[in-house]
Parts: C-alpha cells; structure tokens; sequence
C-alpha cells in the first residue's frame, strides 16, 4: 500500500482518536479492571494503579503514537517494518516486531469467542431466558451449560454458544473487510457513544440504589464507592499489587500489541500525537474508572458486603460479570432492561477492540505483500476462524488461559520493554522529543523526558524480573497445571510457536521482495 493511499484511509483525525479509543475500551474496562480492583482490596489498588498510569500507561501510548505515526512516513503499517524504520542498521530488529503481529492475533483467537457471550446474553436479558435465576449456584450452572463445560436443565452442550460465535466472528470480519474508513472507524463512530449511554444510565441506576437492606446499613453505595477511593498506603509494600496495577494499565491502554502502532502510522507527519494519544487515553480511563468501577463494585458492595466482593472478584473475571451482575440487576426493577445494557455495552466494547486486534494482520498483507484489504481480511477470516476452534471447544483445558498468558500478558510486557528502549536508547531521546512534538498544539511536561528514558523502562525491567524469578519456571515446567490438562497445553505452546515462526519467515520474505523491489528500480 503506497504512503498516499494510507493516509487517505482514515476519514479523519478524529476517527482514529476513536479507533484508538474504542480498541483501548474493552471487556478489560468493565470486568477485569472492577475484579482486579476488588480483589487487591480497592483503595488498595488505586496507588499503584494511578502510579503505573502515569509512568508506564502514558509513556507508552505517546511512545507508540510517535514510532507509529514515524514508521508510517516510510510506508510501514506494522511493527516489523516501523521497528526497521527506526534503527535500519540491525537486521534483526524487525523480527522483534513480530511481536506486535503475533500479540494481537493470539488475543484475537480466544477474545472473539468470549464477546460472543456478551451478545448471547444481551439477547437472553431481552428474552427472560436467565432474570428468573435468583442465586448464585443457578447462575453458575447456566453459564457453564452455555460454555458447553456441563449439560443441564439450561443448555444440551455447546450449540448456542457456538451459534453466537459464528455471528460474531462473521461481524467482525464484515467491518474488517470494509476497511478502516468504511468499516472499523465506521463502527466507532455509533457504537462509542452508544456504549458510554448504556455506561451512564447503568451508573445512574447504581448510584441511586440507596441501601437496599436496612438491616445492613453498611451496605450502601456510598460505602461501596469508599471501598474503592479510601486510599491504603501499605498496599505500597506489596509486589503483586503493584504487578496486577501493572499489568492492567498494559491490558486497558491496549499497549504492548503493535495495534497504536499500526493506527497511528495512518497519520500525516504534521498530524498532532501528543494531543490525540492523551485524548484516547483520557477516553479510555472514563470508561474505566468512571464507568467501570461505578457500576459493579458499588453494586456488589451493596448486596454482598465489603468481605464477599473480594471472594467474588477472586473467584474469576467470568463469575464477576457473568454471574454476579446479572444476580444483582434480577433483583432489581426491569432486569430484562438492564440486563441488555450490561451485555450490549460489554459487546459494545469487545467488538471495537476485537476489530482492532485484527488491523495489525491485515495491515501486514496489505503493506508487505501488496494484497487487497478485501483478500487480506478473507486470508484473516480463514486463519483465526480455524484457530479459534480449540479455544472453543478446549475452553475447560486451560487453553484460553494460555492463550492469554503469552498472547495477553507476557507478550505485552516484553514487547512495551522492546519498543521503549527502541524509542528512547536507539532512536535518541532528544530526536524522540523532536519526533513527539512534531505538529503539536501542546508541549508534554519536560519530566516527561525524564521519565520516558529512565523511569519507563526500568519500571519494564522491573515488572519483567520480577516475573522470571517468581513465576518463570513453574510456568514452563506446567507445576500448578492439572495432568489431564498439561497435554492441552503443551499442544498450545506448539501452536503457538508454529504461529510466531511462520509470522517471523513471512517478514522475511517480505524483505526480500522489498530489496528485491528496490533493486528493480535502482536498474531502471
């Protein structure tokens, strides 16, 4: 794809402010970020959370709009080339851009399966098909029916869940197929707003829940919303508290997985990063610490009490927003109502960031190969529809937490660490400041320099250490996995080392014709 025609593929700056947006806001925001915050003790969590936010969140989203919007000057779409753009003296730099294509399609495999149970169940809300439940037990076992994990009363295997895939899966590839402007900005531009109305009224109906049982005045919603902002300060002392905080900043802002990346190489070189990629992030945290955590936290806290949330939230991101929240809206007015706001905002939410996990695989054909976005959507199509299949049908094998791991967690930190030392080490931080500000209505605060060369990366490093001293090889050696389990998993790490190779010699052969390309043009 020529430079011009990528440019011309966003309708405007605007639109990509809302991809952008719109790829960071997802089911992170409305149940994993709540179950994070609930589990680690609210108040808590919120330290280090806001902390990660400033020296790791912001960083790097500017990190990422800046090489994107540079590589893209040179035609590049993906890591592989951007990586390449940025230091053209190592050979080898652009095969740890493969990251940045691999992260977002093994998320992608697993995701789209789990948002189809959103709009499986907004269509269950409308139907009455679940508001009848009235405890927890019940709500569970309807769940795991539908997941085809156990037959019951509720579901005869894996059919319906199966169905709803299909439906999602071929959503998706429609507005991938019709590109950026006709498709993925399209989608944007109606389901944001949609997505944070359903967000508010749900917000409103919380926070206007009094104390529902006057024989626990406790458990009122302002007491709910001080669970969560009454500050802890000796949360500070904890590693896994700061590790979880972390790790959500990276799972929120969407950085890490090459998707800005490929966003923000659309822009002009003129066009303003500092701006835009602060308003994206600014969107994204509304809807997650305004949104989400008004909405369930203070709700469970009203119904379950300030020692329960934490069990619940413990007890899994699923059982929190599957589970929970729908117990909690059957008891009140309307739960068929807003049964469908809770499952449409969170489909809402998936489906702008699962189309966006996509953007970086297709950009690749596109760029690279000079393939049609209509074939290389159709080669998309083909290769995540075979490779979802095992997430689907394994789902009680362990094989979508694996896919989450590597794809979702240990991925993300390794290639946020690659592409921060990449900017302010390779690329120079004082050309890197240049590079930012380039087109820019606002200066970024000069600490900020600081930070980025310094602080950000050694934060990366840190997160990163940690992690291999404490978790790495009982990870690898399987030690806390099932035995019926661990031949699931290891036919998982096959797959997905077969996937990284095959991504890491296409790259290759994509030099090679460029070479090849520009050696042609050298003759003539």
């Amino acid at each position: 794809m020529t430079e011009k025609k990528k440019r011309d593929s966003w309708g405007s700056r605007l639109g990509i402010i809302m991809a952008v947006a719109g790829s960071a806001i997802g089911l992170g925001n409305f149940l994993r970020f709540p179950a994070k915050a609930a589990a680690n003790g609210g108040g808590a969590f919120m330290i280090p959370y806001f902390i990660s936010l400033l020296l790791l969140g912001i960083p790097l989203m500017w990190i990422e709009w800046t090489l994107g919007r540079y590589g893209g000057g040179f035609g590049h779409g993906t890591a592989p080339g951007i990586f390449h753009s940025v230091w053209q003296k190592n050979r080898f730099i652009k095969y740890f851009g493969v990251i940045g294509i691999f992260g977002p399609l093994v998320i992608f495999i697993y995701y789209v399966f789990i948002e189809s149970w959103t709009l499986a169940y907004s269509f269950f809300a409308l139907t009455g098909k679940y508001t009848v439940l009235s405890d927890q037990s019940s709500l569970r076992s309807f769940l795991a029916g539908f997941q085809g994990l156990e037959k019951n009363q509720y579901f005869n295997g894996i059919g319906t869940a199966y169905s709803f895939f299909l439906i999602t899966f071929l959503l998706n590839i429609w507005v991938i197929y019709y590109g950026i402007k006709g498709g993925i900005e399209k989608l944007c531009k109606w389901a944001m707003p949609l997505l944070f109305i359903f967000g508010l009224l749900l917000m409103i109906r919380v926070l206007t829940l009094g104390t529902p049982d006057l024989s626990k005045p406790a458990w009122n919603v302002s007491g709910g919303l001080g669970f969560l902002w009454n500050p802890d300060f000796s949360a500070l002392k904890s590693a896994r508290v700061w590790l979880e905080a972390a790790g959500q900043i990276f799972f929120t802002f969407s950085v890490g997985i090459g998707v800005i990346l490929t966003y923000a190489s659309y822009l002009k070189k003129a066009d303003d990063v500092v701006l835009s990629g602060l308003t994206a992030a600014t969107t994204n945290e509304i809807a997650e610490v305004i949104l989400g955590a008004s909405i369930i936290i203070p709700a469970a806290f009203v119904f379950f009490g300030p020692q329960d949330i934490k069990s619940i939230a413990q007890s899994g991101v699923f059982n929190l927003g599957f589970v929970t929240m729908p117990l909690i809206l059957n008891k009140l007015p309307l739960p068929e109502l807003l049964g469908f706001f809770w499952f449409f905002l969170l489909f809402l939410a998936g489906i702008t960031s699962s189309v966006s996990l996509a953007q970086p695989a297709v950009a690749f054909l596109e760029d690279e190969f000079n393939i049609n976005r209509k074939r290389a959507a159709s080669i998309f199509a083909v290769v995540s529809f075979i490779l979802v299949q095992p997430a689907i049908f394994f789902l009680g094998r362990g094989v979508v937490d694996e896919l989450d791991f590597w794809g979702g967690t240990f991925f993300l930190v390794v290639f946020a660490t690659i592409e921060t030392v990449l900017f302010a080490w390779v690329f120079g931080m004082n050309k890197a400041w240049e590079e930012i500000h380039k087109g820019a209505d606002m200066s970024i605060p000069g600490v900020y320099k600081f930070i980025i060369k310094y602080i950000t990366p050694l934060f990366l490093f840190v997160i990163l250490g940690t992690w291999l001293m404490q978790e790495w090889l009982p990870i690898i050696t399987m030690k806390n996995t099932a035995v019926a389990d661990k031949p699931f998993i290891f036919a998982t790490r096959l797959v997905l080392l077969i996937i990284f190779a095959v991504l890491a010699v296409l790259v290759k052969i994509a030099w090679k014709r460029r070479k090849f390309s520009a050696s042609k043009e050298e003759k003539k």
